[in-house]
């Protein structure tokens, strides 16, 4: 069994999640996410800005963020968002331990600010997003290196160039 299979279950089960919904949506988040990608975070959501647009479910592994959405009518699955933690700009969210809830919020690649809510049963939970968040999307981020697009040579790697003055004629 490979990393993902490992911890996709538990982290579904610890999220209160039914098998009938985790197991629904393992294979398009299955097609996202590398098999030796570890499971962060599987939670539903939903998006504060559209309300009736259905059932989100948000998956966090340690390199990529996958949404997907089932629609409310004729439950189908639909890939939502599927991108490198890295690829994502001001990525914010807001604990609410009152309404047990955090809101996060990322823009993509493509520039569309995205927002979900995330509520829990208790307040505890609530800062144990906080915590989690901060590691994925702080710590994480900032710790990877990035690409290297060119490299300029070492001085003693180049040969010195010798100069002869030029001679007038």
């Amino acid at each position: 069994m490979d990393v993902f299979s490992r911890t996709f279950l538990p982290a579904a089960a610890e999220a209160g999640l039914a098998v009938q919904t985790a197991t629904r949506h393992m294979p398009v988040f299955r097609r996202c996410v590398g098999s030796s990608d570890a499971t962060v975070l599987v939670t539903r959501c939903s998006r504060p800005d559209r309300p009736m647009s259905g059932e989100y479910l948000l998956l966090l592994t340690h390199r990529r963020l996958v949404i997907t959405r089932q629609t409310r009518v004729l439950h189908r699955l639909r890939l939502h968002l599927n991108t490198e933690l890295r690829e994502l700009s001001h990525v914010t969210w807001s604990p609410d331990p009152r309404l047990h809830s955090v809101e996060l919020a990322a823009t993509a690649i493509d520039g569309i600010r995205e927002r979900f809510l995330v509520r829990t049963q208790h307040p505890k939970q609530v800062w144990q997003l906080d915590a989690l968040f901060n590691h994925a999307f702080r710590t994480r981020v900032r710790a990877t290196r990035p690409r290297v697009l060119a490299t300029v040579a070492e001085a003693s790697a180049v040969r010195p160039t010798t100069l002869h003055p030029a001679a007038a004629h």
